[in-house]
């Protein structure tokens, strides 16, 4: 399934920027024989969620990795526009599909 989305969004992403962006596509190409360019890291680490606790902890990480010194993409959690983190503080899902996990 990781293998499967992993292309699958790579390539949605690669024929955007086609469209939108030569210049920052070009920025993710790679010299090797099997393709020409290369978005996502080759050997993600998958973490198995086999605990209520264990969901709780990578999300909480999920959600505080943007305000982490490395990225500084916003100053709280709930303030980064592509994380469900609001949706926890506030219950408002800004993309209509979000499941809360206690649901």
């Amino acid at each position: 399934m990781q293998r499967d989305f992993l292309k699958f969004t790579a390539q949605k992403i690669k024929y955007d920027l086609k469209d939108n962006d030569r210049d920052l596509l070009r920025q993710f190409e790679v010299n090797a024989k099997d393709r020409q360019y290369q978005l996502w890291e080759r050997n993600p680490l998958s973490i198995d969620i086999y605990s209520r606790n264990v969901f709780i902890e990578k999300l909480n990480y999920i959600h505080h990795n943007p305000v982490q010194g490395k990225w500084n993409l916003c100053r709280y959690p709930e303030d980064y526009k592509y994380s469900t983190a609001k949706f926890y503080e506030t219950g408002k899902d800004n993309w209509g599909f979000l499941t809360h996990i206690a649901d």
